[in-house]
């Protein structure tokens, strides 16, 4: 019986420095730059997702700086806010609320924004016409999303245990 307490208060401790990591690396993965291009070994550039959705806003591309905002800034937030909200409520009230419906939605765009740096980074490296490089703002962002579904799926797992 005393190892179910120590068991229980250990998962207490992972959850919480689960949800500290998670918010920490998305606020410093939409910050930092998350790619940088080099063309000719002159000429670089790199920029966060911030600087990404204002570059798109500042061009004239208002639809699609509000999209990105959405799914790659906005849509994280909410899915690290609703799993915290889940892990602090009780099971059961989490469960039924409505808000946890969102959950399942929101996971299926967790990962898109890594995807497609990385896509965008691939095509770039194999056209020949620059060099692309991961940056920290893309490992703090994938971080994010990775601790964020592991942190879900304890909670899911503790939740059956529960019931």
């Amino acid at each position: 019986m005393c190892s179910t307490g120590r068991g229980s208060g250990l998962l207490i401790w992972l959850k919480a420095f689960l949800l500290i990591a998670a918010s920490i690396s998305f606020a410093l993965g939409i910050t930092l730059p998350l790619m940088r291009f080099e063309s000719f070994y002159v000429f670089s550039t790199d920029a966060s997702l911030i600087e990404v959705v204002a570059s798109l806003w500042d061009g004239g591309d208002g639809v699609l700086a509000v999209l990105v905002a959405l799914v790659s800034i906005v849509f994280p937030l909410a899915k690290i806010l609703l799993v915290a909200a889940e892990e602090i409520a009780d099971s059961h009230l989490a469960q039924s609320h409505s808000l946890a419906r969102l959950l399942p939605v929101l996971s299926k765009w967790s990962m898109m924004d890594v995807l497609l740096v990385a896509i965008v980074i691939f095509a770039t490296k194999t056209s020949g016409l620059a060099q692309a490089f991961t940056q920290p703002g893309l490992w703090f962002y994938a971080g994010s999303s990775l601790a964020v579904v592991a942190l879900s799926a304890i909670g899911r797992a503790g939740g059956i245990q529960k019931t």
